[in-house]
């Protein structure tokens, strides 16, 4: 889900408390806070050699002993609001960041009312292999794929990882 469609969900449901469904069901405490709307962007070069960039909008969550803390979705669409230029756009995929012995990062997948609440349903994070061709004989790259160009492949035995 990106900001666009994050912002629409809040302002529809503005009078509504917030919450956040982790992949596996459970819940983040009710009485989270949300500390910072940050922008992430990551520059990295995949094993292959490739440039590449990463963007997302990342809202922290801190759980703090404050139990009767709630948040509702107005109160966060105008956090966003104060955001102003820190976000360079509104397409930006949105992630949770939560703490439960780790730090982890959610993606937003989607949102539902559940029991009068405006239930967001966070998803998983997974590792991949950016240049497959390179690293994993007969497989090609997903950029290679997407323009067809057979030469990113390995060649079995090659050892071009």
């Amino acid at each position: 889900m990106n900001i666009t469609e994050l912002l629409s969900h809040l302002n529809a449901n503005a009078d509504k408390p917030l919450l956040f469904v982790l992949p596996d069901g459970g819940l983040i405490p009710a009485h989270y806070h949300i500390t910072e709307v940050g922008h992430v962007m990551k520059r990295f070069i995949d094993c292959g050699g490739t440039r590449r960039t990463l963007e997302t909008c990342l809202l922290q969550t801190w759980v703090h002993d404050d139990v009767d803390h709630r948040l509702v979705a107005g109160k966060l669409a105008t956090i966003f609001s104060m955001a102003g230029d820190v976000l360079p756009h509104h397409d930006l995929p949105v992630e949770i960041e939560y703490e439960d012995g780790v730090v982890a990062q959610f993606p937003v997948e989607n949102a539902e009312i559940i029991d009068g609440a405006l239930a967001f349903h966070l998803g998983l994070k997974h590792t991949d292999c950016l240049a497959r061709g390179i690293c994993l004989p007969g497989e090609c790259a997903p950029a290679a794929q997407a323009a067809a160009v057979a030469s990113s492949c390995c060649t079995p035995g090659s050892k071009c990882c």
